[in-house]
């Protein structure tokens, strides 16, 4: 896990939010925490997937064992294959002395989190569906198949069954990841979660810069709770941060968050 570079940190009392919409996804996912099934996280960019997929590992019986994360869609296309699968020493130029393994076989005992799945390239999902089927992969060079006891809860920004139908995405593969869907609304269908998530945020980040007594007023309020957040949950919190970096005391105006309001 420590090569992996990534734990899970996030339970399900970190998620915010008090609308139904929400209420609902975390209902789902304490129920997939509970369950060996396959997660499908779906959701715009910045809604939080990825805290979800680290609550349902911290609530299921693989906590404390690797949470592993792929992003498919930040790792180049022929980097991918040795990412997820490792490889053999001498299978390709560069390879390293000894062989490395792959973040399925990191992901051993605990959750591998494939995120933008949607992205994932077509020749991979083939190679995935395998896994997922066998429970075994086969490193780059070598023949021989090894074992893993994984966990996968993938996520997408994309609309799959719009990607089967423009022959982006394998529907098999769709429905080998389908066994427990969790949608995650977007920020801009949650209303009541954006003022309660705001001052969270505040007092977070008021802690952190050492300032004290720093509150809202009605009209940035106003502004918060009416802004379209096409950046979700990750626009509010960066939009709170930089105002805590700006306003010196006292009350945060819609004056300090002009450049939401401009775009």
């Amino acid at each position: 896990n420590d090569v992996a570079g990534r734990n899970a940190h996030f339970t399900f009392e970190d998620i915010m939010g008090v609308s139904a919409s929400i209420g609902n996804a975390k209902e789902l996912a304490m129920v997939a925490a509970s369950s060996k099934s396959t997660v499908l996280l779906m959701g715009e960019t910045g809604t939080g997937k990825e805290l979800f997929a680290q609550a349902i590992h911290n609530q299921s019986a693989r906590k404390g064992n690797p949470f592993v994360v792929v992003n498919c869609a930040a790792i180049p296309r022929e980097l991918l294959e040795s990412e997820l699968f490792g490889y053999v020493e001498g299978s390709f130029t560069g390879a390293r002395k000894g062989g490395r393994p792959g973040k399925f076989e990191l992901a051993h005992g605990g959750t591998i989190f494939l995120d933008e799945i949607g992205d994932m390239p077509q020749d991979m999902q083939v190679k995935l569906l395998r896994v997922l089927q066998t429970s075994e992969v086969i490193r780059l060079g070598e023949h021989k198949p090894i074992a893993v006891d994984i966990r996968i809860i993938a996520a997408s920004n994309r609309n799959l069954k719009k990607e089967i139908a423009k022959g982006n995405f394998r529907e098999d593969l769709f429905y080998r990841l389908n066994v427990f869907p969790i949608h995650v609304a977007p920020l801009r269908e949650r209303r009541d979660d954006i003022i309660p998530m705001a001052r969270n945020f505040l007092a977070r980040y008021c802690k952190n810069m050492g300032k004290h007594g720093i509150h809202f007023s009605r009209d940035a309020e106003l502004l918060l709770r009416n802004h379209h957040w096409p950046g979700n949950v990750r626009e509010l919190e960066n939009a709170v941060e930089r105002a805590v970096n700006m306003v010196k005391a006292g009350e945060i105006t819609s004056r300090f968050l002009e450049w939401v309001h401009q775009e």
